[in-house]
C-alpha cells in the first residue's frame, strides 16, 4: 500500500465509481459473462477479467469477443448479457465502508457525484434498494450520458461530473476500482484513490494517488475532509 501526501489544496467535492467500488457488482459481471462464454466452449477466467474491468459496455464486449474469440458481435453479446444482469443486479450489495463514507461526506455537505461506465438503465437497476443513500448523489453520470462522448479510460466521465458540481478538476477527489478509471481521473487533472480487487495486481495502481484495501480504510482528515466522530 502507497502513502499519501498531503495535497496542496483541500477537497472540494468528491467523485465514486459505483461498480466494484460503492456495490460489489463485479462478480455478477464475471458469473454472467462465463456463462455466456461456456455457451462456446470457452472460459472467462481472471487471465482475461484483469483487462476488462473498468472498460464501458462496449469496449468490454468487443475486448472479451476478442480476447475468448467468441463467434458473436458486440451487439449479440450484450442483447444475450442483458436480461441475465437484470435479473441479479437487484441483489447487488454494498462495499465496506462505502454507505458509511456517503452519508458522512453528504452529513458534511461535500459534494458528490457517481461517475460510473455503467449505462443509465443498469445504474437504475443496481442502485434501486440502495436508494435511501444512492439518492445523496447531488449527480449521476453515466457512460450513456448526453455530454460524455467516451467512456473511460477517457476523462468525460469525472470532467462531466465536476462541471456539474461546479467544482474545479485539480479540487476533485475521485475513488475507483480500475486501473482504467484511475487513468480517466488521473488524465482529468484529479486526485484518484484505488480501492482495487484483492486479485488485481498493485502495479497496475502505480498512477493513483493512494491504494486502499478498502472505503472504510480511506483517512478523510489527511485530505482535508471531516474525520468521522468517535
Amino acid at each position: 500500500m502507497s502513502d499519501v501526501q498531503k495535497p496542496k489544496g483541500p477537497i472540494k467535492a468528491v467523485i465514486f465509481d459505483m461498480d466494484g467500488l460503492l456495490l460489489d457488482t463485479e462478480g455478477i459481471y464475471t458469473e454472467v459473462t462465463h456463462a455466456i462464454a461456456q455457451q462456446h466452449g470457452k472460459t472467462f477466467d481472471w487471465a482475461v477479467k484483469q483487462h476488462s474491468i473498468g472498460r464501458g459496455s462496449q469496449d468490454f464486449a468487443e475486448y472479451v469477443i476478442g480476447a475468448l474469440e467468441l463467434p458473436m458481435s458486440a451487439e449479440e453479446f450484450l442483447t444475450v448479457r442483458q436480461p441475465m444482469l437484470d435479473a441479479r443486479f437487484p441483489h447487488a450489495q454494498p462495499m465496506a465502508g462505502a454507505e458509511k463514507l456517503v452519508r458522512h461526506l453528504a452529513e458534511h455537505n461535500i459534494p458528490i457525484a457517481v461517475g460510473t461506465s455503467s449505462s443509465l438503465h443498469y445504474f437504475r437497476v443496481k442502485t434501486d434498494k440502495h436508494a435511501s443513500w444512492f439518492e445523496l448523489f447531488k449527480h449521476v453520470v453515466t457512460a450513456d450520458h448526453e455530454h460524455v462522448t467516451a467512456a473511460k479510460p477517457a476523462p468525460d466521465i469525472f470532467l462531466v461530473a465536476a462541471r456539474n458540481l461546479g467544482v474545479d478538476p485539480k479540487d476533485c477527489l475521485v475513488f475507483e476500482d480500475s486501473p482504467f478509471g484511475v487513468t480517466a481521473a488521473k488524465t482529468a487533472g484529479m486526485y484518484a484513490v484505488a480501492v482495487p480487487d484483492s486479485n488485481m495486481p498493485v502495479e497496475q495502481y502505480a498512477h493513483a494517488d493512494l491504494v486502499l484495501r478498502s472505503l472504510a480504510d480511506f483517512p478523510l482528515e489527511d485530505w482535508g475532509l471531516p474525520g468521522y466522530r468517535p
